[in-house]
């Protein structure tokens, strides 16, 4: 893994400066590579063949072209043979080599081939055009700033920043921001900075002119009908994507929680690899201990049951509080989650034993395992019976009936997963507009409505935008905070396809009695139990869905008070005082602190968007 630089001229000193702002991505390794239009840097952690011959920019034996890479191809010694019979010679042992030949015989076909994760960029020094791509499912994260003729790239917006450029807010997206908390591909809170959206690649003219194609899509294919089949296809895909994720030299570990999808991975691994070495964090002892530390014992057990070489870590309020800063600066962008924190501890403490990591985000968006799309399921069944809204209506469950009386769509989308409508509206005096976010999701997503299998629209939905540019960023910017190369198994483009052909009804569970319980005993994912149920103890496949909580809420009526209101003023920042009612705000968090609202994701929200301001705009 790690850090890729560039800009559409030549300037040795500048694409220095960029290396230096990303070199905790690539600590073992960096260089430069100057062409009379162009500046590309690199920084490496090595991961496979560890020699000197693995560095980057690495160039063409004929100069034609050179390449900065940051990622895996899991299947490049099968390219590298089809291009061996070509007539090609390799110099390493590299999968960086086999990219830079493969573009150079297939051009953009060659991302056909690839299977991995990874965010590139190859310049043609004849033409001086650049090629940049990002992966399928947009494991990596890529950005680049353009305006007028000029063009940066990078794996993260600090190296962009580095340069004198336009940093004006977008505030498109910062209404999107407050109702999402993040902001999806191709936008950030910036107006001239853009993520690639995964699965695209675009060519870019030394005059800066950029050209972008979607290379892949999931595709709306026809259900499976075989449920039998299907179980042997998930088990034979997972093992064999697991076997692909353990290629390094360097150590390999595992993320596990006590959820079902990390429980999976390990199992597989210690099936292949012998002693694997699992990492999990935990909470001190606080007020429902119980509930924050209930992954973390249940990953404790399945350790043992393993017989992993298990690190335990153990982190208290005023670790996450010293650390959420420095988080807020790796994330780049103002993505509203009060775990970034404890993830970057838990990266920091793996990085000290291993280079790799294996996880299991994903498997919740493929398999149905969040309680959102269970919901959707259900409302779209009791539409079709008489006298359910007015029966709604009667019990008084206004959340209900809202989605009860949404028609599939944006607005139902919305009803499940932005914040309330009243709340963002009460506190964000400038620049509101509660338009942008649906018309956002209109053109992006909802150009067409699946009315029959909503649900099935719902989850592709998430894969496309809450997966990539909010799980999987923050799972690269807190692991790459450290070095540390986080993988995803569940995320092999193969297993995204076979996942998405799967009827809804094989994928969600029940609740039984708790429906109307939200956040509890509910059992999702039911044919990857089932496909995999060798590796998953009792105690993991039998246990509802949890989620990975922390105790930010009671921190903020403990510890973490005195920066909620220092953040929560008028005076913390001068170029956001006018932006929020802060007389709002502050009530808000008084209300939370006494009990009578619970407000964390608001608040958490406002005050990640201050700290990120603070940091790199003001």
């Amino acid at each position: 893994m790690c850090g890729i630089n560039g800009f559409n001229s030549n300037n040795e000193t500048l694409i220095q400066k960029m290396n230096t702002a990303t070199k905790h991505r690539g600590p073992d390794d960096a260089g430069v590579f100057l062409s009379n239009a162009w500046s590309l840097g690199h920084n490496r952690l090595s991961i496979i063949d560890l020699s000197e011959k693995g560095h980057q920019p690495m160039i063409t034996p004929d100069k034609k072209f050179a390449i900065t890479f940051n990622g895996e191809i899991y299947n490049f010694l099968d390219i590298r043979k089809e291009l061996e019979v070509k007539g090609y010679k390799f110099l390493s042992q590299t999968d960086t080599e086999v990219v830079l030949y493969a573009y150079q015989e297939w051009g953009p076909e060659c991302l056909q081939k690839f299977n991995g994760m990874f965010a590139l960029a190859i310049l043609n020094t004849e033409t001086e055009e650049l090629f940049i791509a990002r992966d399928r499912i947009g494991i990596k994260p890529l950005y680049y700033y353009h305006k007028d003729n000029q063009f940066i790239f990078s794996s993260e917006v600090k190296a962009i920043l580095a340069h004198d450029v336009d940093m004006s807010l977008d505030y498109n997206s910062l209404n999107i921001y407050f109702r999402l908390l993040y902001v999806p591909s191709p936008k950030t809170m910036w107006q001239n900075i853009y993520k690639l959206e995964p699965g695209h690649y675009a060519l870019v003219s030394k005059q800066g002119d950029v050209k972008k194609t979607r290379y892949w899509e999931i595709k709306n294919q026809p259900l499976f009908h075989d449920k039998e089949a299907i179980k042997k296809d998930i088990s034979e895909l997972l093992h064999d994507s697991v076997k692909k994720r353990l290629m390094s030299d360097r150590p390999v570990g595992v993320f596990l929680s006590g959820g079902i999808d990390s429980t999976i991975i390990a199992g597989i691994m210690s099936k292949m690899s012998g002693k694997v070495n699992t990492f999990s964090i935990g909470f001190e002892e606080t007020e429902e201990a119980d509930k924050y530390n209930n992954d973390f014992l249940i990953a404790r057990r399945t350790a043992k049951h393993f017989k992993t070489n298990h690190h335990e870590y153990v982190v208290s309020a005023q670790d996450v509080l010293d650390n959420l800063e420095s988080a807020m600066y790796h994330m780049d962008e103002p993505v509203s989650n009060h775990i970034q924190a404890v993830n970057l501890l838990l990266a920091r403490h793996t990085s000290e034993e291993v280079k790799v990591v294996l996880g299991g985000d994903g498997g919740d968006e493929l398999f149905g395992g969040y309680e959102r799309y269970y919901y959707n399921a259900v409302v779209e069944v009791m539409r079709r019976l008489p006298g359910t809204k007015f029966a709604a209506s009667i019990l008084g469950k206004s959340s209900l009936r809202e989605k009860l009386e949404t028609e599939p769509g944006v607005g139902r989308y919305v009803s499940f997963f932005a914040q309330k409508e009243g709340i963002v509206s009460s506190f964000l005096k400038q620049h509101n507009n509660a338009a942008v976010l649906p018309h956002y999701l209109s053109e992006r997503f909802f150009g067409t409505v699946d009315t029959k299998d909503f649900t099935r629209q719902f989850m592709r939905t998430d894969i496309l935008s809450w997966l990539p540019d909010e799980s999987l960023l923050r799972s690269d910017k807190m692991s790459m905070a450290y070095g540390l190369e986080q993988r995803v198994p569940f995320l092999d483009h193969r297993l995204v396809a076979l996942a998405d052909r799967i009827p809804v009804a094989w994928k969600l569970g029940s609740k039984g009695m708790g429906f109307m319980n939200i956040g509890k005993n509910y059992q999702g994912k039911v044919i990857l139990r089932e496909a995999m149920a060798e590796y998953l103890p009792e105690y993991v496949s039998n246990q509802p869905k949890w989620g990975w909580f922390s105790p930010a809420s009671k921190w903020m009526r403990g510890p973490f008070g005195p920066l909620m209101r220092e953040v929560l003023s008028q005076s913390y920042c001068a170029g956001t005082s006018e932006l929020f009612d802060f007389n709002v705000l502050r009530k808000l968090l008084d209300d939370h602190i006494n009990k009578k609202t619970y407000a964390l994701n608001t608040l958490w929200s406002v005050m990640t968007f201050q700290l990120w301001y603070k940091r790199f705009i003001q």
